[in-house]
């Protein structure tokens, strides 16, 4: 499959922030976020073909047995459950990073990371073209597929955003998808790049979580290293 890096660092978000993990990101995406922060995974994939016996030995190397998959959208990889598999058959602890907009079909994985897309990913029709913009829409939010991920694995929603608007779409978006799912479940994460920006934004989104019972997440790989690949 097409490998853009695999990296040594600590989870930067989530429920398992600051564990030392090994990253393994798939390039190739169904989607086309505006913000996106890994264009090289997903508006323009780059990457190196890669057999999973190689994708392993590289993860055996790293002295962790956390495992974040992650993309672009890890999803989309044809290989992507024969990598699990052996991942699982390894003993490790796998994260998969994903929007939710593949149905899982039964891989391994013990934690769901999903992050449902809300409206502001929607990219410009300069930048992406009128067919990647109608594509993003159609695919971005399939709560049948949300559904299916979160009644089968442990999951966490981690939603990203940028305004105060963001959060009843974060409401309407988990309601959509007809399962419960506790408040601690629902992390909130701010839109960015830049520590000043997330500070920004970090001081009003943490007051929503404290209302909602929601869960706030730091982007802590940019506060430790800034916007780089490999970290």
């Amino acid at each position: 499959m097409l490998i853009s890096e695999i990296f040594y660092s600590v989870q930067g978000e989530g429920t398992l922030v600051g564990v030392p993990s090994v990253f393994v990101r798939t390039s190739g995406c169904n989607l086309r976020c505006g913000w996106c922060d890994t264009p090289y995974a997903s508006w323009k994939p780059e990457g190196t073909e890669m057999s999973v016996e190689a994708i392993l030995d590289a993860v055996e190397a790293c002295p962790t047995r956390f495992v974040v998959v992650t993309g672009g959208e890890p999803m989309v990889a044809k290989e992507m459950p024969h990598l699990l598999a052996k991942l699982r058959e390894g003993g490790k602890h796998i994260t998969i990073e994903t929007a939710g907009t593949i149905a899982p079909e039964g891989v391994a994985c013990d934690l769901a990371s999903i992050s449902p897309k809300l409206a502001h990913s929607t990219p410009d029709e300069a930048l992406a073209g009128k067919a990647w913009v109608e594509k993003h829409e159609r695919l971005r939010l399939q709560p049948e597929v949300l559904r299916a991920w979160c009644s089968t694995y442990d999951f966490q929603l981690k939603f990203v955003v940028a305004t105060e608007a963001d959060v009843e779409e974060v409401r309407r978006v988990v309601e959509s998808m007809g399962v419960p799912v506790p408040p601690e479940k629902i992390l909130l994460m701010p839109e960015g790049i830049k520590p000043e920006v997330l500070r920004l934004r970090q001081a009003w989104l943490v007051e929503v979580c404290k209302q909602t019972g929601w869960r706030y997440t730091p982007r802590l790989h940019i506060d430790l290293f800034g916007n780089q690949r490999g970290t």
